[in-house]
């Protein structure tokens, strides 16, 4: 169920190429600021005057993959030509792909969904390499493994705890979890799936073993940002990285840009600082996205370090804490205990946020515009209140802002009190 029913993006409205190919640079982009259902509109450069010091924008240093490879199906030459997006590494050394039929049309970038699977198909990939498809990621109550510490600790969650507070976990460091086991649909887990788990029927991902053992230079020698049908021409890797991208040190990273840090540029973080406004590092690794089917996001690999977990909770003292983008935000509320109080974290959240669920850290959020069906709307509406992001969304449809991860930018803020005198 969509939380704007009656929304219609219509596709003019969709931003084709980057900013700096429209414009003048990475931030010249538009800035819709939502105070409560109080609505301004802005140039994104004039950011540092919607903040105040104290502020702490919490951001993903998470680089963007090549995710996308072209290979052919069947272990024989000639074989129907797929591309092959690479999702997320599981535990076990498998990866989570989805397979897409290539558009004739629009380039190498765009492709069409297919239908996952068989079990044993093999795909044939640049470089005289292949994958294999072994089981989809069917509809599983995710499984978490790590130290039997942490299991216990699961397991002796209070059955006390506020229902709105039952929607997700993670696998902490030192702190125990959280919240205790989702109660919505259950989803796939990307570090394990048996057979027995799985619901009948294909999926779009599938656990795929890969012949070449370091899949991320893989990708880095023949892949490709993964591009979707509304852009206008493929764009090369450098588009797709934030500022605050840093490589990980196992080569890890998003199959997807956290896109709403793109607008970011040195020159404006450095205003920022020079204001009082702090930057905090999250890392969280974003998976493949479902572009038709706007499917609730799949666990991810997600760190909070401590040193953010320190800014974060002394930002109660008078700062806002401000998620550049919903990657930051699942992040940060998985690392956050009922008590609000954020914890360094780190392993796989599949926490989802709804408006039941509330969140515990967030005042508020840098975000590009949603599409209609798009499951982070209920974020959205969980921070801001559901009046606030109708009448948000309204002035961007009538404001003609572009939407997608080369378009603008909103930022949602809390509605400033006004304190009158008392005689």
């Amino acid at each position: 169920m969509s939380v704007l029913p009656a929304l219609r993006v219509p596709e003019e409205l969709s931003a084709r190429v980057p900013a700096e190919q429209r414009g003048s640079g990475r931030d010249d982009v538009r800035l819709l600021v939502s105070r409560g259902t109080s609505v301004t509109h802005h140039a994104f450069r004039e950011l540092p005057e919607q903040l105040r010091a104290g502020d702490v924008l919490v951001v993903n240093t998470s680089a963007t993959l090549p995710a996308a490879v072209s290979g052919r199906l069947g272990p024989d030459p000639g074989g129907e030509p797929v591309v092959v997006h690479f999702s997320t590494r599981g535990d076990d050394g498998r990866w989570a792909v989805e397979l897409r039929t290539p558009r004739r049309d629009s380039g190498a970038g765009t492709t069409l969904p297919r239908a996952g699977g068989p079990a044993g198909a093999v795909v044939r990939l640049p470089g005289g390499e292949h994958l294999v498809l072994d089981e989809p990621l069917g509809p599983v109550r995710p499984i978490f493994v790590g130290p039997e510490r942490l299991a216990r600790r699961l397991a002796a969650l209070s059955e006390s705890e506020s229902e709105s507070a039952k929607y997700g976990r993670a696998i902490h460091n030192a702190d125990p979890p959280p919240c205790d086991p989702p109660r919505q649909t259950p989803r796939a887990d990307p570090r394990r799936s048996t057979g027995q788990d799985l619901a009948p029927g294909g999926s779009r991902l599938w656990w795929a073993r890969v012949s070449y053992a370091d899949v991320p230079a893989l990708l880095g020698r023949y892949g490709r940002p993964i591009r979707y049908g509304y852009t206008d021409r493929d764009q090369p890797l450098s588009a797709y990285q934030t500022v605050f991208a840093r490589p990980s040190p196992d080569g890890a990273g998003s199959a997807e840009m956290p896109s709403a840090g793109r607008p970011f540029t040195a020159r404006l973080v450095a205003e920022l600082k020079s204001r009082g406004v702090r930057f905090a590092p999250i890392t969280l690794h974003t998976g493949v996205a479902s572009a038709e089917a706007h499917e609730p996001p799949y666990p991810e690999r997600f760190e909070v370090p401590r040193s953010t977990a320190l800014l974060v909770n002394a930002a109660a003292d008078g700062g806002r804490v401000i998620a550049v983008g919903t990657t930051a935000v699942r992040a940060l509320e998985s690392a956050a205990g009922p008590d609000g109080v954020v914890r360094a974290a780190s392993g796989w959240t599949d926490l989802v946020i709804t408006p039941r669920r509330g969140v515990r850290v967030v005042d508020g959020l840098l975000t590009g515009l949603h599409e209609p069906e798009a499951s982070h709307l209920l974020m959205l509406a969980a921070i801001a209140g559901q009046e606030a992001l109708a009448r948000g969304y309204e002035e961007a449809l009538g404001g003609l802002y572009l939407w997608h991860e080369f378009g603008d930018v909103h930022l949602l803020l809390p509605a400033e009190t006004v304190h009158g005198s008392h005689c």
